[in-house]
């Protein structure tokens, strides 16, 4: 009786795995070709895309993949509002949730790092032969869960709203601020309270029930109360020698911006 096809291919099959399990297989010329072969097809890719985005744009109006180049980025804006690559949303939306300075390192760090570690950990920890995913009810709800965690964060981070500057000073909100804390009459105040809005303080701080409140900055209606225009110019200046590591310095804007924000603050008593 002729033998089965099948039959013959798994005997060659079995043939091949014993031989390549006494032998060995030659780095010439099975691993080099496998990876010259994916190098290739890395590399095409790569050209491909390259071409069809420099032939499908003109160097004004952006192709498939985009335009050529962009206008170049202005170091002294104050209206633009950073956010991270799509891959970080889920990061950049931990870092609301992890909001107050004692934990931002377990949103940075320690999240991260763990779920990292058990991942890296996993061929060691979990020897089974069994790999079928009906019989492995933990990994697979670990797996799930996971999956289901990142896409809500990445999610809620790509749709997070921020408080833009330009559309608070269109609104009219900082003359509601010098309205409602009484220096509206304060011209380098009032300018102040623009420049507060236009520079993104509202994406750390709240005032008067605008901002974002992140990283544990404080609501700063009522901040007049503690501290003069002089002391708010030196700690705008260097926050870090008051013991502020988070918050950066504002020595870049100028003694004129500086001594507008500390007028603006230094007027903010919580109002009338």
């Amino acid at each position: 009786m002729a033998r089965d096809l099948g039959d013959l291919n798994r005997e060659d099959f079995a043939r091949y795995k014993s031989d390549v399990k006494k032998e060995g297989k030659a780095f010439f010329p099975f691993a080099i070709l496998a990876d010259t072969v994916m190098s290739l097809v890395v590399v095409s890719v790569i050209t491909a895309l390259a071409c069809i985005w420099y032939l499908d744009a003109d160097g004004t109006e952006p192709g498939i993949l985009g335009p050529w180049y962009t206008e170049p980025a202005d170091p002294g804006t104050t209206q633009f509002v950073p956010r991270p690559d799509w891959y970080f949303y889920f990061l950049f939306y931990l870092l609301r949730i992890f909001k107050w300075p004692e934990t931002v390192f377990i949103a940075t760090v320690g999240i991260p790092t763990v779920l990292l570690i058990l991942l890296l950990g996993l061929p060691f920890y979990d020897r089974r032969r069994e790999r079928r995913p009906s019989r492995r009810p933990v990994a697979m709800v670990a797996a799930v869960l996971t999956i289901i965690s990142m896409a809500v964060l990445t999610y809620k981070g790509a749709t997070a709203e921020e408080s833009l500057g330009s559309q608070l000073i269109a609104d009219g909100v900082p003359q509601e601020w010098a309205d409602e804390q009484g220096f509206a009459d304060n011209e380098q105040a009032v300018a102040g309270a623009m420049l507060f809005a236009e520079t993104g303080c509202l994406q750390c701080h709240t005032y008067l029930g605008s901002g974002a409140g992140n990283l544990g900055a404080p609501d700063l209606s009522e901040v007049g109360q503690r501290f003069d225009a002089a002391y708010i110019v030196q700690y705008l200046s260097n926050p870090a020698q008051f013991g502020n590591s988070v918050m950066s310095s504002y020595s870049y804007l100028g003694e004129e911006n500086l001594a507008a924000l500390a007028a603006f603050l230094a007027a903010s008593s919580g109002g009338e």
